[in-house]
């Protein structure tokens, strides 16, 4: 009974110790991180403008703390795969994503996920933002205004439509808030990716798309394609000649497509911190700034709480548009 009543006591002493030096631990492991190379997953195929973002920051962030950023594409059902991976990852800062609107927009697109995109996820920074264009091609010679569109189908209503880069992209939602705000309907065309698309556009299959600047601004060049407003409030320094969709005359038009980074909900907030600082910083180096305009990307950069407040805005204008418009995906 002794020796039993002695082993209970040595038990409850090496508890009460592990207990008490855990905050000593998870604060030496905050300072050590990172101990590894860091798993950046990017939710959606190589190419696009989010992938883009993640090489350019990656690749400087890995440079300042000593350890590469190995990017990993985890494309599939609208970044929903990609962000259940890293929603069940160790929350140790060494796992991470880059991520778009989805986060605002999926819950109520799909009804139901896997994760939880506020519960599951500490926010990290706003990156950048990447505007949508409204284009038209060149079988429509006498579109040259966003008030030239809204008159053509107000004339033909359901007639002219829209492509996008599949159904719950940005691509398309900027689409539903024009129908929706200048009160016009029009044809939904969905495609898978925005290559095909794009390539349907330009051969005149489809009247107009709200491309990322990424994508149209080549094909605005050579011009193949025609710029009518851009979809953000303010104008796009990459194409600072287009208006604005609310200079345009839609009022209260703004679609802005967003990149952030979050971590697994539980990294410590130093951790946290320190990612923050390594990518903050690098959007500010004038070579990260050159290689982003060239995709049209605006550098924003952010503290987590503004990260969080701006996922709860956005989350709550898109789930009033996407409820209103009984948008559903499977």
């Amino acid at each position: 009974m002794t020796s039993r009543r002695h082993l209970l006591a040595a038990l409850v002493a090496t508890t009460a110790a592990t207990g008490a030096f855990a905050p000593f631990a998870a604060q030496a492991q905050s300072t050590d991180w990172p101990t590894k190379p860091v798993r950046w997953v990017v939710p959606f195929p190589p190419g696009g403008a989010m992938d883009a973002i993640a090489r350019i920051l990656g690749e400087k962030a890995g440079k300042t703390l000593g350890q590469s950023f190995v990017i990993e594409n985890k494309p599939g059902a609208g970044g929903n795969i990609g962000a259940d991976l890293v929603a069940k990852a160790p929350a140790d800062g060494h796992t991470i994503m880059i991520t778009s609107i989805g986060m605002a927009t999926n819950k109520p697109l799909y009804g139901k996920l896997s994760y939880d995109p506020v519960k599951d996820f500490a926010p990290v920074s706003l990156l950048a933002v990447v505007p949508n264009v409204l284009v038209t091609n060149q079988t429509q010679p006498n579109v040259k205004s966003v008030a030239d569109v809204i008159a053509a189908a107000r004339k033909e209503p359901g007639k002219l439509a829209y492509a996008s880069a599949g159904n719950g992209t940005s691509i398309h939602l900027a689409g539903e808030m024009f129908t929706s705000l200048a009160k016009v309907e029009m044809l939904h065309v969905p495609y898978k990716g925005s290559g095909p698309a794009v390539s349907d556009l330009l051969g005149g299959q489809v009247n107009y798309m709200f491309d990322s600047i990424t994508s149209a601004k080549p094909h605005l060049q050579s011009g193949k394609l025609r710029a009518l407003a851009v979809t953000t409030a303010k104008r796009s320094k990459a194409l600072p000649n287009v208006p604005t969709m609310a200079e345009a005359g839609v009022a209260g038009y703004d679609v802005s497509p967003w990149f952030a980074v979050f971590a697994p909900a539980g990294t410590p907030k130093a951790v946290v911190a320190k990612i923050n600082k390594a990518l903050t910083d690098a959007m500010k180096q004038p070579d990260v700034i050159e290689r982003l305009d060239a995709i049209g990307a605006e550098p924003v950069g952010s503290t987590p709480e503004e990260m969080a407040a701006h996922l709860a805005r956005e989350t709550a204008m898109w789930t009033k548009l996407i409820t209103e418009r009984g948008i559903k995906l499977d």
